[in-house]
C-alpha cells in the first residue's frame, strides 16, 4: 500500500473543514446507499471526490475483487494456519454450501438441523432434565468468539425471545462471575452448553469443571449426559468430561472464533430467540454477503466504510475509532466490534511476514447513546484527538415511550453534528454576548467553550432492530474488517498475539504452585510471592 500516496493525496484535507464540502448540493445523495435494509450516511467524511477514487483504485490494485470471490470460494487465505475461511457459508442456502464445500457440506446441513432439533425438543418439553423437568435456563460457557457472538445477540434480540428460556453467559475465569450466575439458578432445570474449539481453553474449562461439579452435588449420576452439551472438535475431551457425543456439535476449523456466531456456537441464542427468528438473523447476513460480493466498489457498502476507515487511519493519521450504538439494546455491540476488529487487524506483519510501515487497526470503544455523551465525548469534542465515529441508531424504537425515542434520535443526529461543525472562539464570544454577561466574562469564558470540530463520522440508520437487520449490521463490519485487511496486506484471520499471554499464564500458574519456573521478571516473580502471601504488607 502506497501509504505515502495517501499522505499527499491528505496533506490538503487535513486543513479542510468538512463542512465546507457540502457546498456540493449533491453531496448527501452521492455519499450516502442503501443495502440488505441498513442505509450509510458517510457524507460527514473528511474525502472528497478525488481522494475516494483514488482509494478505490487502490482497492482494486491491491486485487481486493479477487480476493473476496477467494474469500466465498473456499480459497486457504488464512495462509498461516493452512485454512479457508468461509463463516459465510453458514447463512448461505444449501446449494451454496454444496457448491462451495463439497463432501462436507452434508455435515454442516446435518449440524443446522441438529441444532434446530435441540432447539424444538427443549421448548416442547421432549428434551428434559436428569429429574424428568423441563427446562427453564441455559446457561452457556465460552470465551472470546465462543462468548461475545453471543452476548451481543442477546441484548440485541431481547424482545424476540420467543422460547420461554432464560439464556446465561459466563465467559469470565474471575468465580464471582460464575458464583453470581449460579446463584440465580437450579441445578434440576438448567440445561449446559459447553463452547470450545479444542476443549482445552483454560477459562472455558475451569468454568466448566466448576459447573459439572454443581450439578453433580445436587442431581442424579446421568445429569451431564442428561443436561449438558458441547460445541467442540475435540470429541475425545468432551466425552472424557462426560457429555455424551450424541450432544456433541461440531465446528470447523475454516471457521474463525470471533466469526462462529452462525455456526453451532450460536446454539444458546437460538434457544432464547427460537429457529425462525435464528434463520431470520443468518438470513439478514446473507443479504450483506450478496450486496458485499457483487456490488460495484463504488456502491458497496463494506468496501466504503473500510475505504474511509483507511483513509482517517492512514492518510489523516487519527488512531482510533468510536462504536456509538444510540440503542440500547446494542449496548454489547462495541465491545463486540473490538474483539472482531482489534483481534483481526491488530497486526504489523504482512501476509508474506514482512515487516510492515504503516498502522493498521484503530483503537476500537464505545458506548450506548447517550450515555457516552456524559463520559468520554467531552474529550472528543474538546481535546486536541480527533476520533472518527460511527453512529449507529433505529429509526423506530422498541419500546412503548415513543417521545424517549424521539430525543434518542435526535441526540444522535446532533452529536454527529457537533462534531463536525465545532465551535470557534468568535462562535463562542457571541453565543456569550447573547447571554448579557460582561465583557470580562466573555473573555474568560468564551475559551473554555470552544470546540474543534472537523471530526468525521458515518451514521448507520436501520429501520428497526430485528434478526434481519443486526445480521446484516454484524456482516457489514466483518466485511469492511475483512477489505481493510486486504488494504493493509495483511492475514485478518488468525491471532497469533494471543497465544503469548496464555503460555505465560501457565507459567505464572506454576510458580504459584512453587514449581521452578526461569523466565519471569523479578516484577512479575515478587507479584506471585505477594499473591501465596494473601495481604499487602
Amino acid at each position: 500500500m502506497d501509504v505515502n500516496k495517501l499522505i499527499q493525496l491528505a496533506a490538503t484535507a487535513k486543513s479542510r473543514d468538512i463542512s465546507s464540502l457540502f457546498s456540493d448540493t449533491k453531496r448527501v445523495d452521492n455519499y450516502s446507499l442503501s443495502a440488505a435494509n441498513l442505509f450509510l450516511d458517510y457524507s460527514k467524511q473528511n474525502i472528497n471526490n478525488e481522494e475516494l477514487t483514488a482509494l478505490f483504485t487502490l482497492a482494486k490494485h491491491l486485487g481486493l475483487v479477487e480476493k473476496i470471490q477467494a474469500q466465498f470460494s473456499g480459497a486457504k487465505i488464512n495462509n498461516t494456519e493452512g485454512r479457508s475461511v468461509l463463516h459465510t457459508v453458514l447463512r448461505a442456502p444449501n446449494e451454496q454450501k454444496r457448491e462451495v464445500l463439497k463432501a462436507q457440506a452434508q455435515e454442516v446441513i446435518n449440524t443446522e438441523q441438529r441444532m434446530s432439533e435441540i432447539v424444538a425438543d427443549v421448548c416442547s418439553g421432549k428434551l428434559t432434565s436428569s429429574t424428568g423437568e423441563a427446562f427453564t435456563d441455559v446457561l452457556a460457557v465460552g470465551i472470546g468468539g465462543s462468548f461475545y457472538g453471543i452476548k451481543v445477540g442477546l441484548s440485541a434480540l431481547k424482545p424476540y425471545h420467543s422460547t420461554g428460556l432464560n439464556v446465561h453467559i459466563v465467559a469470565n475465569v474471575d468465580g464471582a462471575a460464575l458464583q453470581e450466575k449460579l446463584t440465580q439458578l437450579l441445578p434440576q432445570t438448567t440445561l449446559v452448553v459447553v463452547i470450545s474449539k479444542t476443549f482445552t481453553t483454560q477459562e472455558t474449562l475451569l468454568n466448566a469443571l466448576a459447573i459439572k461439579a454443581w450439578l453433580c452435588a445436587a442431581l442424579p449420576e446421568n445429569c451431564i449426559e442428561q443436561q449438558c452439551f458441547a460445541i467442540s472438535t475435540n470429541i475425545e475431551k468432551v466425552t472424557e468430561f462426560g457429555i455424551c457425543e450424541h450432544n456433541i456439535l461440531p465446528m470447523w476449523d475454516w471457521v474463525g472464533g470471533r466469526f462462529s456466531l452462525w455456526s453451532a456456537v450460536g446454539l444458546p441464542l437460538a434457544l432464547a430467540i427460537g429457529n425462525d427468528n435464528f434463520s431470520r438473523l443468518k438470513l439478514g447476513a446473507y443479504q450483506m454477503d450478496q450486496h458485499f460480493k457483487n456490488a460495484e466498489f463504488e456502491q458497496n457498502m463494506p468496501v466504503i466504510l473500510a475505504l474511509t476507515g483507511t483513509w482517517n487511519r492512514n492518510a489523516l493519521d487519527y488512531p482510533s475509532l468510536a462504536i456509538l450504538p444510540y440503542d440500547h439494546a446494542l449496548r454489547a455491540l462495541p465491545g463486540y466490534l473490538q474483539q472482531t476488529d482489534m483481534e483481526s487487524n491488530g497486526k504489523s506483519v504482512s501476509v508474506k511476514g514482512e515487516k510492515i510501515y504503516w498502522k493498521t487497526a484503530p483503537i476500537v470503544f464505545g458506548q450506548e447513546g447517550t450515555n457516552g455523551q456524559h463520559a468520554f465525548m467531552q474529550l472528543m469534542h474538546q481535546s486536541d484527538d480527533i476520533i472518527p465515529t460511527d453512529f449507529i441508531v433505529a429509526l423506530n424504537g422498541s419500546s412503548d415511550f415513543k417521545a424517549h425515542h424521539q430525543v434518542l434520535v435526535a441526540n444522535c443526529f446532533a452529536q454527529a453534528e457537533a462534531l463536525m461543525q465545532g465551535k470557534n472562539l468568535n462562535q463562542a464570544q457571541q453565543e456569550l454576548e447573547n447571554s448579557g454577561i460582561s465583557e470580562q466574562q466573555i473573555n474568560e469564558l468564551a475559551p473554555h467553550k470552544v470546540m474543534k470540530g472537523n471530526t468525521p463520522s458515518n451514521t448507520l440508520v436501520i429501520d428497526k432492530l430485528n434478526p434481519e437487520t443486526l445480521g446484516a449490521l454484524l456482516a457489514l463490519y466483518e466485511h469492511k474488517i475483512f477489505v481493510q485487511g486486504v488494504l493493509w496486506q495483511i492475514n485478518s484471520y488468525d491471532q497469533w498475539g494471543v497465544e503469548l499471554g496464555k503460555v505465560l499464564g501457565t507459567d505464572v500458574l506454576k510458580a504459584m504452585n512453587n514449581e521452578q519456573v526461569s523466565n519471569l521478571s523479578a516484577s512479575t516473580t515478587a507479584l506471585i510471592r505477594k499473591f501465596q502471601a494473601g495481604c499487602i504488607t
